[in-house]
């Protein structure tokens, strides 16, 4: 009955509804100058809520605010398998029929958070609050599907899109390669890169909230996946968020939630500057380390901040990257710059061994340059030569295909005529293809 899903006050609705849907997609549709009275409009919208928006499975709540003379109607899927469509779309559609039948008229505006399991109820509220009034604003001017609305539904919609670059070992004992886990990346549905989702947000939008829509996104995705798995984040967003213990206690709850082990999964700090007005990094950083969760540094080099973060963290870092210009050279170019870089990588696998934590290479190009990183025992990378970036469903199903592939089947495969190292290519899947069984 409309009785039960209707609310008056802000603070009960924010209580007995956004409460309760924490953890899932919410959907807020603001309606403003209405030519009904209230009340009338609310049922009128709960007679036709599952036709506007074209699914059964999910649950709504109403707010009216009599003093505005707005109602807010609030959607959330019970489910992952519930898709919620174009919402914008469906109430546009909806507006024209009333205005043409002589029903009513209203305007509306839309806003949409992903499932949201970091913030408080409050700050949930308030995002679609804002988000909504801002969107109603533009439809009176334009009704168009925003780019704003675009990048919301992407991070609001139920899918679990992700690509994941593999991180591929090299064991000397067996002279074999595997994949051992691997990084998550935007993409593989609506959005392409991670650039192409931040161009898609305005200039007053907060840079450090998207980032952590896309944080939560990106570990629900990676429910089911075998392996260590890797999570970007910058220094400053993680120290704003996750000062307060309460937001690392919901996210070790969400990581719990899809059975993802803490040791299995790292944050990589990646090479931003930041401030520690609010806390240091290190102490942040402590408290996920309680519950087992550890860390990379990214781009690691003689000049680099990740320097002083491995420094800093100690034996929470269980990994870093090496900055590609520690690598690329070659002996016979510039003899001095080859010895140091030699230095520094000895340098590097001290660090190592120090915290038993593994350097990554990243961006190795040729077979050359992954040879001398392996005389220098460095033994893990995230290359092209191995494998571009794949869907979570293509490296969740292939993962066992990708182990123990033989040193001397891939270098057959990687120096034939023809090869290519680009983001279609993976060499694990090649190697099973009969007309390369070498043996």
């Amino acid at each position: 009955m409309l009785e039960d899903t209707l609310f008056r006050e802000e603070e009960t609705f924010i209580r007995r509804f956004i409460a309760v849907n924490r953890g899932r997609p919410l959907f807020l549709i603001r309606f403003e100058r209405i030519s009904l009275p209230l009340d009338d409009f609310a049922s009128l919208l709960y007679e036709e809520i599952h036709s506007l928006v074209n699914a059964t499975d999910i649950d709504f709540g109403f707010l009216v605010l009599e003093e505005l003379n707005t109602v807010l109607l609030c959607l959330s899927p019970r489910n992952d398998r519930t898709e919620i469509p174009n919402i914008d779309g469906a109430v546009g559609r909806f507006q024209d029929e009333c205005a043409k039948s002589g029903l009513c008229a209203f305007e509306f505006g839309v806003g949409r958070t992903p499932c949201n399991y970091l913030s408080a109820s409050v700050e949930i509220y308030s995002e679609l609050y804002g988000t909504s009034l801002k969107n109603l604003n533009d439809n009176v001017t334009r009704w168009k599907w925003t780019f704003f609305n675009r990048a919301n539904m992407y991070l609001s919609g139920s899918k679990r899109e992700a690509m994941i670059q593999p991180a591929v070992a090299f064991d000397p004992a067996t002279n074999t390669f595997s994949v051992k886990g691997g990084e998550l990346f935007i993409g593989g549905g609506h959005y392409a890169h991670y650039r192409d989702l931040i161009a898609d947000l305005p200039d007053d939008q907060d840079l450090n909230r998207f980032e952590l829509l896309i944080l939560e996104k990106l570990i629900l995705a990676s429910e089911g996946l075998p392996g260590k798995l890797k999570f970007n984040i910058s220094p400053q967003s993680f120290i704003d968020t996750f000062h307060d213990e309460l937001k690392v206690k919901r996210l070790h709850g969400l990581i719990q939630s899809i059975g993802l082990e803490p040791e299995r999964m790292l944050f990589e700090l990646v090479e931003k500057p930041y401030e520690e007005r609010r806390a240091s990094l290190k102490e942040v950083c402590k408290l996920f380390w309680q519950y087992g969760i550890g860390f990379a540094a990214d781009d690691f080099g003689v000049k680099s901040q990740s320097h002083q973060v491995i420094l800093d963290l100690g034996i929470m870092i269980r990994e870093f990257k090496l900055d590609p210009m520690s690598f690329r050279f070659k002996a016979n170019e510039d003899q001095t710059k080859f010895l140091d870089n030699l230095a520094f990588i000895a340098y590097c696998k001290r660090l190592a061994d120090n915290r038993e934590a593994t350097i990554t290479a990243e961006a190795v190009e040729d077979l050359d340059t992954l040879q001398f990183l392996m005389e220098h025992r460095i033994y893990q990378f995230q290359s092209n030569l191995f494998c571009g970036k794949i869907s979570v469903e293509e490296y969740r199903s292939s993962f066992a295909l990708m182990q123990n592939l033989p040193y001397d089947t891939f270098e057959r495969l990687v120096t034939e005529p023809g090869h290519r190292n680009d983001f279609d290519h993976n060499v694990f899947l090649r190697a099973t293809q009969p007309e390369n069984d070498f043996d």
